[in-house]
C-alpha cells in the first residue's frame, strides 16, 4: 500500500488517498498494477479503484519509476479526462456540469476526511 496527497489545486485538496501497488514478476518490463483503495469521484477511476492512465497501459516504459507513476496519478486528480473514462456515469456528469462534478468530488473527499478524523478521535477514548 502507498498513499498520495490530493493536489492543492483540485477537488481532492487535503485528502490522502491509498493505493494498492503490485509489481508483476516481469517488472520493469511490464507496468505495475495500481488501483485506489480509497473511494473517490473521478471519471478516470472506476468503482473498483482501477485507474485509466496511459503509462499504466500502452505508454509504459521500463525507464519509468514508481515515483513517476505516483506523480502521474496525482496529476490525473488535478486534470480529470472525461473523454477517456473508466466511470462513464461520472464522465457524463463531468461533461454536462463540470463545476457540479468538481463539487461532488470535493464533497466525497471532505466526507471521507471528516469520517477519518471522527474515527481517529473516537479511538482515543
Amino acid at each position: 500500500l502507498v498513499s498520495i496527497k490530493g493536489p492543492s489545486d483540485s477537488a481532492y485538496d487535503g485528502g490522502v488517498f491509498n493505493l494498492e501497488l503490485f509489481l508483476p514478476d516481469d517488472y520493469p518490463m511490464t507496468a505495475p498494477k495500481v488501483r485506489f483503495t480509497t473511494k473517490l469521484y473521478h471519471p478516470n477511476v472506476d468503482k473498483l479503484g482501477r485507474i485509466c492512465l496511459d503509462i499504466l497501459k500502452d505508454k509504459w516504459s521500463p525507464a519509468l519509476q514508481i515515483r513517476t507513476v505516483l506523480l502521474s496519478i496525482q496529476a490525473l486528480l488535478s486534470a480529470p479526462n472525461p473523454d477517456d473514462p473508466l466511470d462513464h456515469e461520472v464522465a457524463s456528469h463531468w461533461k454536462q456540469n463540470e463545476q457540479e462534478a468538481l463539487e461532488k468530488g470535493t464533497f466525497w473527499n471532505k466526507k471521507k476526511h471528516f469520517m477519518f478524523c471522527y474515527l481517529l478521535n473516537f479511538a482515543k477514548f
